[in-house]
């Protein structure tokens, strides 16, 4: 279970990594051609190099039309990509200034109650997040430049978030196991397994 659970994890945090390469990329496609454009609609292209201007505006050269709305689906894909991974890794951020001093029994406990916290937020957000896409699938609204039905990245987000559900669950289950014997099962600040 513990492997198929991290091969889960890792799977799903190397989709939203490439998507997110894919969104840099097309992020960066965009300002170029922004960028461009704007400087082929400059008195000094107009003036002396009007029809390689013209030539190159005729080629589309510009920001890429719609590009906020795949941004925007695209990051909240990737960010509940990337959710199992850091949970099963215990890779979130924590502040323990004041818990360092406590001893390594008491910190297990207190890291055990934290990721129960951490699994029923994520369960409830992944509630919350169906309770979206059944609407905007039900309304089939879609987005303004695109007319790409918004639900698309409701349902690859629920999708990613499933999976950050069941890894949650197993990884809150896993740390109450943790501070009940003492040893580690999952990575954490406490070493590896």
């Amino acid at each position: 279970m513990h492997r198929l659970i991290r091969t889960l994890a890792k799977g799903t945090a190397l989709i939203g990594g490439v998507v997110l390469i894919g969104l840099v990329i097309l992020a960066t496609l965009s300002i170029v051609g922004r960028s461009v454009n704007k400087m082929l609609h400059t008195d000094f292209f107009d003036g002396y190099l009007a029809g390689v201007a013209k030539a190159l505006l005729d080629l589309g050269i510009g920001p890429i039309n719609g590009n906020y709305e795949v941004l925007e689906a695209g990051v909240a894909f990737a960010i509940f990509s990337f959710l199992p991974v850091c949970q099963f890794y215990g890779a979130h951020a924590t502040v323990d200034i004041f818990t360092s001093a406590l001893p390594e029994r008491l910190n297990r406990w207190i890291i055990a109650f934290w990721e129960v916290v951490l699994a029923v937020t994520i369960l409830l957000i992944v509630w919350r997040l169906y309770g979206g896409l059944e609407r905007y699938y039900g309304n089939g609204e879609t987005t303004l430049f695109l007319q790409f039905p918004v639900w698309w990245s409701y349902a690859a987000s629920f999708a990613a978030g499933i999976v950050a559900c069941i890894v949650a669950v197993y990884c809150a289950v896993i740390r109450i196991q943790e501070a009940v014997i003492g040893q580690n099962i999952l990575p954490s600040e406490f070493g590896e397994p």
